[in-house]
């Protein structure tokens, strides 16, 4: 479970950064280059490669080299296990807000 909480904040960390968030969103529409993802932005090469480098450590993204021109893609295996922590962290907050909900409207009841 350990090494899943590690995975899990390597990519909640990734997650809380823009810029690294705008890249994820860019290449949620398909493969992009290196330059592609990096014109919107205002700062230089090698800044904007941490960013690069930090969601490929964390799974989120793959590069693939060919010739001059690196190309980035998501790693979609990764997010699957974000989903997954998600979905039962939902699922636990749910139940726990039914149970509230009924607790209240039983004491309500009680009142009237």
């Amino acid at each position: 479970m350990d090494q899943y909480s590690e995975q899990l904040n390597g990519v909640f960390q990734a997650l809380a950064d823009p810029t690294r968030r705008a890249v994820l969103a860019r290449l949620g529409h398909g493969p992009a280059s290196i330059s592609d993802l990096a014109k919107p932005f205002d700062m230089a090469l090698p800044s904007f490669m941490k960013h690069i480098h930090f969601l490929e450590g964390s799974g989120l993204i793959q590069t693939r080299k060919q010739g001059r021109v690196r190309t980035c893609v998501i790693e979609k295996k990764q997010f699957a296990a974000v989903e997954t922590w998600l979905s039962a962290q939902r699922a636990l907050w749910e139940g726990r807000t039914d149970r509230l909900e009924q607790f209240v409207t039983k004491v309500q009841a009680k009142g009237d």
